[in-house]
């Protein structure tokens, strides 16, 4: 008998199989916001690909949606933050030396960061991105062009060796689906220290600027 964290994992997982591109779309919000799911969204859409070659553009098109959807998400919560959070973690100077970097380099660190596969942080780069202003629309525009060639790759891969992956998930189906859960669960703690420790940093350097008001 599983657990019963696992088996609503397991239920909410074939859930997400049944609604394809949709799911897709589902997942790709949640894995770009800040809890990611670490190799969650390859994972579907090569099953999907692979279970349904000649869809595998339509689910690479719905992977990227979902994950312009969540990263720009997580942008908008940096943007709330604003360039005083940042100045928050940095003094003044090399937060303004950031800025400037991120006005210089930003698109490609967005777009590149995006094509990148796990365990790269992409979560950081996309709060960074919006705690310093980083326009919308080059924002949007560097995120949608990473993730497309990311899951355009990704979904080829899944139509291109369609039989043997559908064979390996056929036989690998519950190890596979507990190892992407572990990866999420160590994932999502790692975000909420982060999270945490962010906070009790803003609370400390508050309580400093109201002493020395």
């Amino acid at each position: 008998m599983l657990p019963a964290p696992v088996l609503s994992v397991l239920l909410i997982w074939r859930w997400l199989l049944h609604l394809r591109g949709v799911g897709l779309v589902l997942l790709g919000i949640l894995d770009n916001s800040v809890v990611p799911l670490v190799g969650s969204m390859d994972v579907l859409t090569i099953w999907l690909a692979a279970s349904d070659s000649r869809l595998w553009v339509y689910y690479a098109f719905m992977a990227t949606a979902g994950a312009v959807l969540g990263g720009y998400f997580t942008y908008a919560i940096g943007r709330q933050g604003g360039k005083e959070a940042i100045e928050h973690k940095f003094n003044k100077a090399k937060a303004e030396k950031l800025t400037q970097r991120f006005e210089r380099m930003g698109f490609i660190w967005v777009s590149v960061g995006a094509i990148m596969p796990p365990p790269f942080p992409l979560v950081p780069v996309l709060l960074a991105a919006g705690a310093m202003q980083y326009p919308r629309k080059k924002f949007l525009g560097a995120l949608t062009l990473g993730r497309a060639v990311r899951y355009l790759l990704v979904a080829g891969m899944g139509a291109l060796y369609g039989d043997a992956i559908v064979s390996f998930f056929s036989r690998y189906y519950m190890p596979a689906l507990l190892t992407l859960i572990g990866l999420a669960v160590v994932g999502g703690i790692v975000t909420l220290v982060e999270f945490l420790r962010s906070r009790r940093h803003h609370r400390h350097a508050g309580e400093q600027h109201q002493k020395a008001a």
